[in-house]
Protein backbone atom coordinates (compact mmCIF):
# COMPACT_ATOMS: atom_id res chain seq x y z
CA UNK A 1 0.00 0.00 0.00
CA UNK A 2 1.24 3.42 -0.68
CA UNK A 3 0.63 5.20 2.66
CA UNK A 4 2.33 2.65 4.47
CA UNK A 5 5.42 3.77 2.39
CA UNK A 6 4.69 7.90 2.78
CA UNK A 7 4.29 6.81 6.71
CA UNK A 8 7.23 4.95 6.58
CA UNK A 9 9.54 8.28 4.02
CA UNK A 10 8.02 10.53 6.65
CA UNK A 11 8.91 8.22 9.80
CA UNK A 12 12.60 8.27 8.45
CA UNK A 13 12.61 11.85 8.04
CA UNK A 14 11.58 12.03 11.52
CA UNK A 15 14.26 10.07 12.96
CA UNK A 16 17.47 11.63 10.74
CA UNK A 17 15.90 15.29 11.42
CA UNK A 18 15.87 13.95 15.27
CA UNK A 19 19.53 12.87 15.01
CA UNK A 20 20.07 15.61 12.60
CA UNK A 21 18.99 18.33 15.44
CA UNK A 22 21.68 17.22 18.08
CA UNK A 23 24.38 17.54 15.71
CA UNK A 24 23.84 20.06 12.63
CA UNK A 25 20.65 21.37 13.29
CA UNK A 26 20.92 23.84 10.05
CA UNK A 27 20.65 20.46 7.94
CA UNK A 28 17.06 19.43 9.07
CA UNK A 29 15.77 21.99 6.96
CA UNK A 30 17.13 19.88 3.82
CA UNK A 31 15.63 16.51 5.12
CA UNK A 32 12.38 17.90 5.70
CA UNK A 33 12.86 19.16 2.00
CA UNK A 34 14.03 16.15 0.61
CA UNK A 35 11.49 14.09 2.82
CA UNK A 36 8.29 16.27 1.23
CA UNK A 37 9.27 16.07 -2.63
CA UNK A 38 9.85 11.98 -2.45
CA UNK A 39 6.73 12.05 -0.71
CA UNK A 40 4.91 14.46 -3.94
CA UNK A 41 7.04 12.11 -6.33
CA UNK A 42 5.08 9.31 -4.64
CA UNK A 43 1.55 10.41 -5.28
CA UNK A 44 2.11 11.86 -8.68
CA UNK A 45 0.91 8.90 -10.17
CA UNK A 46 -2.56 8.94 -7.88
CA UNK A 47 -3.06 12.82 -9.38
CA UNK A 48 -2.60 11.52 -12.95
CA UNK A 49 -5.22 9.21 -13.14
CA UNK A 50 -7.42 11.55 -10.95
CA UNK A 51 -6.88 14.18 -13.39
CA UNK A 52 -7.62 11.40 -16.35
CA UNK A 53 -11.32 10.40 -14.79
CA UNK A 54 -12.01 14.01 -13.86
CA UNK A 55 -11.41 14.47 -17.58
CA UNK A 56 -13.50 11.66 -18.43
CA UNK A 57 -16.19 12.99 -16.45
CA UNK A 58 -16.10 16.56 -17.89
CA UNK A 59 -16.13 15.36 -21.22
CA UNK A 60 -19.29 13.04 -20.52
CA UNK A 61 -21.38 15.71 -18.74
CA UNK A 62 -21.04 18.50 -20.88
CA UNK A 63 -18.69 20.74 -18.43
CA UNK A 64 -16.35 23.28 -20.00
CA UNK A 65 -12.45 21.58 -20.23
CA UNK A 66 -12.06 25.43 -18.79
CA UNK A 67 -13.26 25.30 -15.42
CA UNK A 68 -11.17 21.77 -15.07
CA UNK A 69 -8.29 23.09 -15.52
CA UNK A 70 -9.01 26.16 -13.31
CA UNK A 71 -10.00 23.55 -10.43
CA UNK A 72 -6.75 21.87 -11.66
CA UNK A 73 -4.90 24.73 -11.07
CA UNK A 74 -6.16 25.99 -7.71
CA UNK A 75 -5.53 22.32 -6.87
CA UNK A 76 -1.74 22.47 -7.72
CA UNK A 77 -1.56 26.00 -6.39
CA UNK A 78 -3.02 25.18 -2.94
CA UNK A 79 -0.65 21.91 -2.97
CA UNK A 80 2.43 23.79 -3.52
CA UNK A 81 1.56 26.72 -0.98
CA UNK A 82 0.51 24.43 2.37
CA UNK A 83 4.05 22.63 1.26
CA UNK A 84 6.23 25.34 1.29
CA UNK A 85 4.19 26.76 4.21
CA UNK A 86 5.15 23.62 5.84
CA UNK A 87 8.41 24.26 5.35
CA UNK A 88 8.77 27.74 6.39
CA UNK A 89 7.09 26.61 9.67
CA UNK A 90 9.50 23.50 10.18
CA UNK A 91 12.05 26.31 9.67
CA UNK A 92 10.50 28.33 12.49
CA UNK A 93 9.74 30.89 10.07
CA UNK A 94 5.89 31.77 11.20
CA UNK A 95 5.43 35.34 9.31
CA UNK A 96 7.23 34.02 6.35
CA UNK A 97 4.51 31.08 6.34
CA UNK A 98 2.11 33.23 6.76
CA UNK A 99 2.34 35.74 4.07
CA UNK A 100 2.96 32.49 0.91
CA UNK A 101 -0.62 31.02 2.92
CA UNK A 102 -1.79 34.51 1.97
CA UNK A 103 -0.52 34.89 -1.66
CA UNK A 104 -2.06 31.49 -2.21
CA UNK A 105 -5.01 32.18 -0.97
CA UNK A 106 -5.70 35.19 -3.21
CA UNK A 107 -4.13 33.52 -6.14
CA UNK A 108 -6.61 30.89 -6.46
CA UNK A 109 -9.46 33.30 -5.54
CA UNK A 110 -8.27 35.93 -8.62
CA UNK A 111 -7.92 32.36 -10.38
CA UNK A 112 -11.55 31.35 -9.49
CA UNK A 113 -12.85 34.08 -10.60
CA UNK A 114 -14.85 32.74 -14.32
CA UNK A 115 -15.80 30.07 -11.69
CA UNK A 116 -18.01 32.33 -9.77
CA UNK A 117 -18.84 34.73 -12.74
CA UNK A 118 -20.44 31.16 -14.37
CA UNK A 119 -22.13 30.22 -11.10
CA UNK A 120 -23.69 33.78 -10.46
CA UNK A 121 -24.69 33.63 -14.73
CA UNK A 122 -26.30 30.18 -13.09
CA UNK A 123 -28.13 31.55 -10.58
CA UNK A 124 -29.33 34.83 -12.53
CA UNK A 125 -31.31 32.53 -15.00
CA UNK A 126 -33.03 30.59 -12.78
CA UNK A 127 -34.35 33.30 -10.35
CA UNK A 128 -37.52 34.08 -12.30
Amino acid sequence: MDIIKIIGVGLIALIIIIILKQYKPEFTVYVSIIAGTIILFMVIGRLEALINLLSNLTTRTGIESEFLKILLKITGIAILTEFAVSICKDSGETAIANKIDLGGKIIIISISIPIITALLELIIQVLP
